[in-house]
């Protein structure tokens, strides 16, 4: 395991703790989307169904199971918890328009057609359009809280630095997942503009 596979983890990590510990510390989940917290939690629990049949490493389990523990927590604060707080009228990113053509697509194309591989495929191009409603919802109410900002940025930056642990693979391992690869710059060009208001405000 390479350091930007770690420094990509710690980035995801501590993206969903800033989130958790905003959202308990106000009280309030004001300013983030629910509809995207979902498809976090549906991202990971149909990426790491194989806690159940292969172990990997005591990291990459322990991980795994913190990565899922924490995307219910944030769900549930948002509509259980925190409920009266959740701003729905402005989350109102129609997700079908995300889950059907990423349905479709990893029926299409995966690397092998059995359905542990096509629940993978489906996370990994998930992942990678899971933030618009949170994106859409920040330009529909052209505000976001400095505590969502630095969430949307440590997850660009998890992100960016996954695409630098591919780098790293293709040319120490000669590994290379085009699946993973091309969902991941998708994914990173949606961040573009954000990471630019970002640095310039």
């Amino acid at each position: 395991m390479n350091v930007f596979r770690i420094l990509g983890d710690v980035s995801h990590l501590l993206a969903i703790i800033i989130l958790l510990l905003k959202i308990q510390k106000s009280k309030s989940c004001a300013g983030i989307s629910g509809k995207s917290q979902i498809l976090f939690a549906l991202v990971f629990t149909t990426r790491y169904l194989d806690l159940f049949t292969t172990f990997i490493s005591v990291y990459n389990t322990v991980m795994k199971v913190i990565f899922l523990i924490c995307a219910y927590i944030t769900v549930y604060m948002i509509y259980v918890k925190f409920r009266k707080t959740f701003d729905s009228e402005n989350d109102s990113f129609r997700l079908e328009f995300l889950l059907v053509p990423v349905t479709g697509l990893s029926f299409l194309e995966n690397h092998s057609f059995t359905p542990l591989e096509i629940l993978w495929t489906f996370s990994i191009y998930l992942e990678s359009v899971a933030i618009l409603p949170q994106l859409f919802m920040i330009s529909k109410t052209g505000e976001a809280e400095t505590i969502t900002t630095h969430y949307l940025f440590f997850l660009g930056l998890y992100r960016a630095l996954y695409i630098a642990n591919w780098v790293w693979r293709y040319y120490t391992e000669d590994f290379y997942d085009q699946i993973a690869v091309v969902s991941g710059v998708v994914q990173t060009i949606f961040y573009c503009d954000f990471f630019y208001l970002y640095i310039t405000k």
